[in-house]
């Protein structure tokens, strides 16, 4: 099995590298600078001897060439706004299934809206957004309605403690999209993805927390990935009011070009994230699903490598498709234990969204 790395040579393109050389599969760097993605290979156990391609996104018979000959493409090169659609298209013309790591939620809906019918055509499965919060939370979703059935409300929650800063190639999406995200970006609600004109809640209790912790709307991308496969009236997303308030930061090229590459690994290692997924069932019922785990960057090139590696052997029906409808939920999560990742599903005694959330306020 063969993957190509479009961005091998950026911070989370190496953590994906190192990935596959780990589990032993073949990697093909693709990027549009030889030194750089020299340097990547160099860099990286395992991957010294890959093959090198050189592409860029306004090169669209270059990067059609780089990918041939691959199974599936791993795209990890941000802004995804900016450059994403060039890549999705040429691994679908070259024949493979591709994943993206991107967080940005309107390019994610973009892909949905524009790829489907190309990436049937060509019998290859696109599943954006392989990346830690996306999948877990899109699979948690999918198991609460497996227990619960159809839902009046999805709220999805990420909280993060730790990991030393955002990658210089994270800042530089923020940066493309930063308008959107302090706007609130689109929630899904009576059947549509629109901006919502006020959050319902304004403080959420973790598991096992001893207080409530503010939260505030962020566009998350498991508001456009979970109603495509459960029925659900309103979906809306939450962060802990501390990291949307880091957003309000400098974020000019300048600025962005003079921070490290990425938080040094003893930082990753010592952050942790959970992320919720509570629901309302249509009947009356509550259920809250919750993941819990370390590394943002890492679990996400652990959670990527796994998504396209899954989409090579298990040949899922071809399109553009989210997590669940690519992956088992369950035999996907579990996959993550080792990683120190665990999930959980639980029914609640009352409203998942009442005693755990505070009083609505408008954004």
């Amino acid at each position: 099995m063969r993957i190509a790395v479009y961005g091998a040579n950026g911070f989370q393109g190496k953590l994906v590298l190192a990935e596959l050389a780990r589990r032993g599969i073949e990697a093909v760097l693709v990027g549009r600078d030889a030194a750089r993605l020299r340097a990547a290979a160099g860099a990286v156990t395992g991957a010294e001897h890959a093959e090198r391609r050189l592409a860029a996104t306004d090169d669209p018979d270059a990067l059609v060439a780089a990918f041939r000959g691959c199974a599936a493409v791993v795209n990890c090169a941000g802004p995804f706004s900016r450059s994403g659609h060039a890549v999705v298209r040429a691994a679908i013309a070259a024949g493979c299934h591709y994943v993206d790591t991107s967080g940005e939620q309107v390019y994610l809906r973009t892909v949905f809206d524009a790829f489907p019918v190309e990436a049937e055509r060509a019998g290859v499965a696109v599943v954006p957004a392989a990346n830690d919060g996306c999948v877990p939370g899109d699979l948690l979703a999918r198991l609460l309605f497996e227990r619960i059935g159809p839902m009046r409300e999805i709220t999805v929650t990420h909280l993060v403690a730790g990991g030393g800063g955002m990658s210089r190639g994270s800042l530089r999406s923020l940066a493309e999209t930063i308008e959107t995200l302090r706007g609130g970006g689109l929630g899904y609600d009576g059947g549509r993805w629109r901006p919502l004109a006020a959050i319902r809640y304004a403080s959420i209790v973790p598991p096992d927390a001893p207080a409530p912790v503010d939260v505030v709307s962020l566009p998350l991308s498991e508001v456009i990935t979970i109603p495509r496969h459960v029925p659900v009236q309103r979906v809306e997303s939450l962060v802990e009011a501390a990291l949307r308030a880091r957003l309000n930061g400098p974020l000019a090229p300048e600025v962005v070009d003079t921070v490290p590459e990425g938080p040094a690994e003893a930082a990753r290692r010592s952050q942790r994230f959970t992320y919720l997924v509570d629901g309302t069932g249509a009947d009356g019922r509550y259920a809250r699903g919750v993941v819990r785990g370390p590394d943002t960057y890492g679990s996400t090139a652990v959670i990527a490598v796994e998504a396209a590696r899954r989409l090579v052997v298990e040949t899922p029906k071809p399109g553009v498709l989210a997590p669940a409808q690519a992956y088992d939920p369950a035999g996907f999560l579990d996959f993550l234990a080792p990683y120190g990742i665990t999930w959980s599903v639980e029914l609640t005694t009352g409203p998942a969204l009442g005693p755990a959330f505070g009083p609505a306020k408008p954004r």
